[in-house]
């Protein structure tokens, strides 16, 4: 269905006047380097261009008040002092003679894509707007924002298109108050914010703005704020992209899966990344390709995002790409440095989900007690030490790079021409696929084939070596960077065998590290290492059991909600944990999921390894599973699993029991009351 670019020259048009310190930053130059650099990217052109048009005076009053509308569009023929005098009497905003144009097409560019992605025109989007809206309120301007873009493309999908479940991710650095204000007695609309607050000392200085803020009324539970309360050390927050995982792991993705939205609505500020003055945080521009992939596993994939804030002009270029690229389908790419979420980031996601339990059944049976807080917590010395992938062993953090040296150390490899490759071996068997999906007919050499073989007799049939030959080319083929992505069948009595060579074959053919996430009845592989080389995670396990810190093994949860907290709770922390440049899945025997749930799984372990994943499956559940797994693995969106059910005790003590077992190595695990790093 593809992806819009909505854009408009004329929201070039409005610049600062008069010398103010507090405004400069908010220029032209945002919106030109971006498309700049998406154009130089060939971005732009992969997407549907959209140019955007004015918001009509109905569409603004969706959530403005008549008065503030007019008090705006009569900035048209005021003069440089007038439009001075105005501007101060709000909070960081200046107005120009375009403001007026410029502020209708941001807001009419976020309905435009919310049109386009509701009528099924594309899948998703952004759009490429100035100025930004997420402060603006009623009857206010504020914070550079004068019409809230996102709000009115939330209230217009109300109305004109009947959606009842909204969610709205604002992951810019400031608290968006104004979108706030707007909804928060309102339960069809679930907003989403992480803000630097600094305990009240981060403009815009709101006790509103604090994780115990949840809404009013009817929208009690329904306002999630996530503040960051870490001061500044060596001039910098320091919060990075292990913060930011663990907060989408931990808080929202739960949240959203029991709310099932209709509609994901991003507030995409990228002040929030490196080098930018306002934020000073360390997420580099690859986590917003993360942020991104997340997001798409709900509401169908139907995802549109609006810039907001953003002034480190090179981070805002390489941020708008790497979400962009997300939307389009590619991989995203590897995350730079170690997966260790900062004290002070575990507190704030706790104290939020602490907040929240009262409201959201997908918090109420785990641990969330607020943590206490420690002394260390304001210092360098408060942030944990990260695990090494070779063992449980700890050592202090590295000083960070600069914002350029990691700018240009970022990896923008373009992904292979074949995205994804199905190694069927049944001739009988007839799937739908996409076009750039392509059906292998290659093989391994037989002498290779057999060697590999040899040791397992449950491999010696005929069957069994014709299957696991297209799967060695498969698994060569990635290995080579020639495909990105698999799916390879094997006879059940085999599948056990298929997968312990598959494993031995990509650690010995250039894999560093491998994930192995196997459902259903697999065995672990006997002589599988415990080097930190692979990380076995056996879902389906008669009980749960940790035998060391890279080798897990867990019941199959029996219901939605049991797999979903699973798969957030336990799966992919440990896996972004370890960040494995391949991941197999594999479902065997008695897995027992049905084609949406093992499309979800696929589609979040896709954001791995950059997209580096092979799927093994049993011949006889290949046409079930194959052609949806195709498609998840090319990029598109999973099937919707509808409202998430609530765990059974029984799968939130079996969570519970392994995070308590391996917390203390997989620090992505830790949000749960735990005792502070001295």
């Amino acid at each position: 269905m593809g992806t819009a670019l909505v854009y408009h020259e004329d929201m070039t048009a409005t610049r600062l006047l008069w010398d103010d310190p507090e405004c400069e930053i908010e220029r032209p130059e945002r919106l030109t380097a971006a498309l700049d650099r998406l154009r130089q990217r060939g971005l732009e052109q992969r997407c549907l261009r959209l140019s955007a048009r004015e918001a009509s005076k109905e569409e603004l009053g969706l959530v403005h008040s008549p008065e503030y509308v007019s008090l705006v569009r009569k900035t048209q023929v005021l003069g440089e002092e007038e439009l001075q005098a105005l501007s101060g009497q709000f909070d960081a905003i200046y107005f120009h003679p375009s403001t007026f144009h410029c502020a209708r097409l941001a807001a009419g560019a976020g309905l435009q894509l919310v049109d386009a992605v509701l009528t099924g025109a594309v899948q998703n989007g952004l759009a490429l707007v100035r100025p930004p809206g997420h402060h603006s309120q009623r009857a206010a301007a504020n914070g550079f924002c004068v019409f809230n873009n996102v709000a009115i493309a939330a209230a217009h999908a109300k109305q004109k298109h009947g959606l009842h479940r909204i969610l709205i991710v604002d992951w810019d650095v400031h608290h968006g108050q104004g979108i706030q204000y707007l909804f928060e007695d309102d339960p069809s609309v679930l907003y989403f914010s992480w803000h630097r607050y600094e305990h009240g000392r981060f403009w815009p200085f709101l006790r509103e703005s604090d994780a115990d803020a949840v809404g009013r009324g009817q929208g009690l539970g329904f306002t999630v704020n996530l503040p960051w309360n870490q001061p500044g050390m060596s001039c910098q927050v320091g919060m990075g992209n292990a913060d930011y995982v663990a907060a989408f792991l931990h808080l929202l993705l739960p949240l959203a899966f029991e709310f099932d939205p209709e509609l994901v609505l991003v507030s995409a500020g990228f002040d929030s990344a490196i080098g930018d003055p306002e934020g000073q945080m360390q997420a580099t521009p690859e986590c917003f390709a993360h942020l991104t992939h997340l997001l798409q596993v709900l509401a169908g994939g139907r995802v549109c995002a609006m810039l907001e804030g953003g002034y480190h002009l090179e981070s805002l270029a390489e941020s708008v790409c790497m979400t962009v690229q997300a939307l389009l389908g590619d991989p995203a790419p590897p995350l730079s440095g170690l997966m260790v979420p900062c004290q002070s980031a575990l507190e704030s996601i706790q104290s939020a989900r602490a907040a929240q339990a009262p409201y959201w059944k997908s918090l109420q049976l785990q641990d969330v007690t607020p943590v206490p807080t420690s002394p260390s917590t304001h210092s360098p010395e408060g942030r944990p030490p990260p695990l090494l992938p070779g063992g449980p062993m700890c050592k202090a953090a590295a000083p960070a790079p600069a914002p350029s040296s990691l700018l240009d150390q970022l990896c923008l490899c373009p992904a292979p021409s074949v995205r994804t490759t199905v190694a069927l071996t049944a001739p009988d068997i007839t799937l739908v696929l996409p076009p750039d999906v392509i059906q292998q007919e290659g093989s391994a050499l037989r002498e290779e084939t057999e060697a590999w073989a040899r040791p397992h007799e449950s491999l010696a049939r005929e069957e069994a070596l014709t299957a696991l030959g297209k799967l060695l080319y498969l698994l060569d083929g990635m290995l080579d960077g020639q495909v990105n992505s698999g799916i390879a069948a094997t006879p059940a009595s085999a599948a056990a065998a298929t997968l312990d060579v598959a494993i031995q074959r990509g650690l010995s053919h250039g894999a560093q590290r491998l994930l192995c996430v196997a459902l259903g009845q697999l065995d672990r592989p006997p002589d599988l290492a415990h080097d930190g080389r692979t990380l076995w995670l056996n879902i389906g396990g008669k009980e749960a059991a940790a035998l060391s810190m890279f080798h897990v093994a867990t019941p199959l949860p029996v219901m939605t909600g049991g797999f979903l907290s699973c798969i957030l709770g336990l799966v992919l922390p440990l896996a972004y944990g370890f960040q494995p440049d391949l991941v197999l899945v594999a479902l065997g025997p008695g897995h027992g999921l049905q084609g949406p749930h093992a499309a979800l799984l696929a589609a979040m372990l896709r954001g791995l390894a950059g997209g580096r994943v092979l799927a093994l499956l049993e011949e006889d559940s290949t046409p079930q599973l194959a052609g949806i797994l195709a498609r998840v693995l090319r990029g598109e969106a999973p099937p919707s699993l509808g409202p998430s059910s609530v765990a059974s005790p029984e799968d939130v003590q079996a969570l519970m029991y392994l995070r308590g077992q391996l917390e203390p190595q997989w620090k992505m695990l830790q949000v749960g009351a735990f005792t502070p790093q001295k």
